[in-house]
């Protein structure tokens, strides 16, 4: 009975709903771990390190002491091993937790694409893909992308279908790279992205399509991609990646991820568009009497 004199007394505590809480906060974190290591090249490395503590705990069970020497000189550095070996983890981490506590001065951009800006991105991607033209465009939202746009050509620029048709023409200088878009402008254009490390991926992901996936994965943008050597068009969001989709697709799938209601941005345009019908009523009216 006294092998489970712990247990026993562990099952005990048990009872506190603070060791409830205790217990449940461990699993959580544990499967937050677990689920951002599946899939991932950090798994080979995990159990690497898991060998290395079997090994030294062997060492320690039988008295190894020249082993045990050896990996105690290891250990000290493990730490920062991990941090260098799991950097692409740890930050995804803390981007994903960065994304979900969310406070609202750091949400005042959602929603923010309105008034038929969307459709210019649409259009655009739309007339490219009809020449095979490649193209890559990311919309900024929550996390800023300052160091993409410092990385490249600044604009400032009105965001227009004309200006992102004759940036992605293969005879100007700026058709190479991903073009920002920010709060209905176009910040930078030229500008390179991270290419993501997911070895998942379809060989047929060109350069475009992985960098498209990779800055979607450590920021909450979202990216449309013009492939050049099929036409098809993708959306990227969150890593994910959804190819062939024709202009009706790309626009939900943008006024989804940017949490703006389709009925709403109808309301705004049939408003704009009664506008000025309104005013030639009233006119003829001032003109009648």
């Amino acid at each position: 009975m006294l092998l489970f004199a712990p247990y026993t007394e562990y099952m005990e505590r048990l009872r506190e709903s603070r060791n409830v809480l205790d217990l449940v906060l461990v699993f959580v974190l544990v499967y937050a771990v677990l689920k951002l290591l599946r899939g991932t090249r950090a798994v080979p490395m995990a159990a690497g390190i898991a060998a290395f503590a079997l090994l030294y705990w062997l060492a320690l069970r039988y008295d190894l002491a020249t082993l045990e020497y050896v990996l105690r000189g290891v250990l000290l550095y493990l730490p920062i091993l991990i941090i260098v070996l799991f950097q692409s983890e740890i930050r995804q981490a803390f981007i994903s937790l960065g994304n979900r506590i969310r406070l609202p001065l750091l949400t005042r951009q959602r929603g923010q694409f309105g008034e038929g800006v969307y459709d210019e991105i649409v259009l655009a991607a739309t007339t490219l893909a009809s020449t095979k033209t490649g193209a890559l465009v990311v919309i900024e939202r929550g996390i800023g992308l300052k160091n993409v746009v410092d990385g490249g050509v600044r604009l400032d620029a009105e965001l227009s279908y004309d200006l992102l048709v004759t940036i992605f023409n293969p005879t100007t200088p700026l058709h190479d790279g991903a073009v920002v878009v920010r709060r209905h402008r176009i910040a930078a254009a030229a500008c390179f992205l991270p290419l993501t490390l997911n070895p998942r991926l379809s060989k047929d992901l060109g350069t475009r399509h992985r960098a498209a996936i990779g800055i979607t994965e450590d920021t909450d943008a979202v990216a449309v991609v013009v492939s050049e050597e099929t036409g098809l068009i993708s959306f990227v969001q969150r890593g994910e990646i959804r190819r062939g989709l024709d202009a009706t697709q790309l626009r939900t799938a943008i006024l989804s991820a940017l949490e703006v209601s389709p009925r709403r941005e109808e309301k705004k345009q049939e408003k704009k568009q009664a506008a000025p019908v309104e005013a030639e009523t009233e006119r003829n009216e001032v003109v009648s009497m």
